[in-house]
């Protein structure tokens, strides 16, 4: 079950630091705030949701820890251990309750997928690539050796 877990963190860690950066501290009790943008606030709004089902589960002492990292996350937003402690009290509370890590796992989209927009004239799109090439005359010359 433990890398199941890892895996279950890894995939909510853009969710969850995307709803501390729009949202802070705040982000157990603010309702949806309207001026975050559309994508913004899908991806914020799932972090959130995630969190709170977290928070709601743990014990009095496991949503001080919960509140605290969230806290430090949301003071320093490019500091890699106050992101890694709150990523190590989600899967403390994945760990030690199943079904909340089944709730979680439900609440994430399915892994796996992906998604590619483009648009606009000339526009490239692909989930990988090589060389790409958009233009009028545009001439690609082999590497040389």
């Amino acid at each position: 079950m433990s890398a199941e877990i890892v895996q279950l963190v890894e995939q909510a860690e853009p969710y969850l630091s995307a709803a501390v950066g729009a949202y802070g501290a705040a982000v157990f009790s603010r309702a949806q705030d309207v001026a975050v943008d559309a994508a913004a606030d899908a991806t914020a709004s799932l972090g959130q949701r995630i969190l709170r089902a977290v928070w709601h589960r743990r014990d009095d002492q496991g949503r001080a820890a919960l509140e605290t990292a969230v806290q430090e996350a949301a003071e320093e937003p490019d500091e890699e251990d106050a992101a890694a402690a709150l990523r190590q009290q989600l899967k403390r509370a994945l760990r030690e309750d199943a079904e909340l890590a089944r709730e979680v796992a439900a609440l994430l989209p399915a892994a796996g997928g992906v998604t590619v927009n483009v648009s606009g004239t000339r526009a490239i799109g692909a989930q990988h690539i090589g060389i790409a090439a958009s233009g009028d005359n545009t001439t690609i010359h082999p590497a040389q050796q």
